[in-house]
């Protein structure tokens, strides 16, 4: 056969192909929505257990587990709109790691409605603008959300196994984010994945699986759902109930919501000491201590966008002298999202030799859908990793690295000391409360505690205390929050 008319016979064959496998994912998705019905607006409610993403323990352990002792989602599929309602508490004992601490009962109003995010605890509504994009595709990512975004996006169909059992695996894109379940013999959506940017571990799978479906007026819907982030569980749901077709008041989009912009980031220094500032601004904070031939950073939190301003403001106030380190005080990912951009700057990394090896393999995925600095120029991250204590030492000047030994919050957290100055440089075990703040929660007293008592054992004395949360205070500050009297 003429090699023209042979390429010519593989495209028609590949194009039969993907036209056979379209009208396969048609007849699976068609023979799905009448096994679980075809419904304009979900409600299901449960209860069950939380994971705090990028808070565990230490690199190696699940996201810090919360109970869930109320849950509802309401989803208007036509309206592309989602109501979340959940209250949390603490395990008892509560967890190791852990988010921002809590006691007693923390509820949740999460709120997304097109392009619009907003969560709702109180009376005023709080933009959460950032959240949009993922609230919205967690909408297409429910049994009943999936098929109809996959009939919505031509999805492609092949047979697939989830193990032993043989499922049809549809694919299809959802804008910029890939999508992927399986549907089993019964018609039943069993998993569901997609991928997501993440500051630190790039394009992040997430992976949800539905079992135990039954009969819930006339729908069927899983009663057990698992969803993970990053390999670990997020959400563990048991439901207990489920409405199809539920009348649903319109999701009104707040006025404040609908003209939010998100601000610029902002970084504000604060001389704490001759070639010492406190770099403030936003939700968290850095500090800038300078050497004699060198600059050192400590802390990248959040993104680049912070580790860029931040970086700006540096050079600012020490223009002539070069960021040689970068100091970070535990992994957890609102405190390291901005590690990467320093690597891209040719800075070394400060860690502690637990987080090493996880920067590394998180470092090294794809992120093809919010490529970075990094990814862009990619570049060899330097560390120096210490077990319990490092220091950095000129003829100027002295700073010492410590872990702190049995820390709830984090295994490998550690704190920053100043010697000469007497400042503590620390994150999440003591934030100075604003004035007329309600006194500690259990959870955030036993931190603070936990650091005293570090602080004491090393013989260490601090006048001034500038954290990486709140504003710059003072060590009779930490005293009177933990009921301690001064020496």
């Amino acid at each position: 056969m003429p090699r023209r008319k042979w390429t010519m016979l593989v495209l028609l064959l590949a194009l039969g192909a993907v036209t056979a496998s379209a009208q396969d994912a048609k007849t699976v998705i068609q023979k799905a929505q009448k096994a679980i019905g075809d419904v304009n607006s979900i409600q299901y409610s449960g209860s069950g257990k939380a994971g705090g993403y990028g808070q565990n323990w230490n690199p190696n352990v699940p996201w810090h587990v919360t109970n869930i002792i109320s849950y509802t989602k309401t989803i208007d599929y036509a309206n592309k709109s989602a109501k979340e309602e959940l209250t949390r508490t603490q395990l008892d004992p509560p967890d190791h790691g852990g988010e921002a601490p809590f006691g007693g009962e923390q509820k949740q109003v999460n709120i997304v409605n097109g392009q619009y995010a907003w969560n709702q605890p109180g009376p005023n509504p709080q933009p959460a603008a950032a959240t949009a994009d993922e609230r919205q595709l967690q909408i297409w990512l429910t049994p009943h959300g999936f098929l109809k975004a996959a009939a919505d996006n031509n999805a492609t169909a092949k047979a697939g196994k989830d193990g032993s059992k043989k499922v049809t695996v549809l694919t299809f894109m959802a804008g910029k984010n890939k999508v992927v379940g399986d549907v089993d013999d019964q018609g039943l959506v069993t998993k569901v994945e997609t991928w997501i940017p993440s500051t630190v571990l790039g394009d992040m799978l997430i992976e949800i699986t539905y079992s135990d479906y039954k009969d819930f007026g006339g729908i069927k819907f899983p009663s057990h759902i698992v969803q993970k982030q990053g390999g670990w569980i997020t959400q563990d749901l048991n439901v207990t109930d489920a409405k199809g077709n539920a009348e649903m008041a319109a999701l009104q989009v707040p006025e404040n919501v609908r003209s939010f912009t998100p601000p610029p980031v902002r970084v504000v220094s604060q001389k704490l000491a001759d070639g010492v500032w406190f770099l403030g601004g936003g939700t968290h904070n850095s500090d800038l201590i300078e050497f004699k031939d060198y600059v050192v950073v400590v802390e990248a939190p959040l993104d680049e966008n912070r580790s860029n301003a931040v970086i700006a403001e540096v050079k600012n106030l020490v223009p002539n002298k070069p960021i040689k380190y970068l100091i970070n005080s535990h992994h957890h990912f609102d405190h390291s999202g901005g590690l990467r951009t320093y690597v891209a700057e040719g800075v070394t990394i400060i860690t502690n030799e637990a987080n090493k090896s996880f920067y590394e393999k998180a470092w090294s995925a794809p992120r093809t859908l919010m490529p970075d600095k990094l990814s862009q120029n990619p570049k060899k991250a330097t560390f120096i990793t210490y077990k319990d204590k490092y220091t950095l030492t000129d003829e100027n000047r002295t700073l010492e690295i410590y872990r702190v030994e049995n820390d709830n919050h984090n295994q490998y957290i550690s704190f920053m000391y100043l010697p000469k100055e007497k400042i503590l440089i620390e994150g999440d075990d003591f934030t100075p409360p604003a004035p007329g703040a309600p006194p500690m929660v259990p959870v955030a007293l036993a931190f603070s505690n936990n650091l005293y008592d570090n602080l004491q054992r090393k013989k260490i004395e601090v006048t001034t205390i500038a954290p990486l949360h709140g504003n710059v205070a003072q060590w009779s500050d930490l005293l009177k929050a933990i009921g301690k009297s001064g020496d």
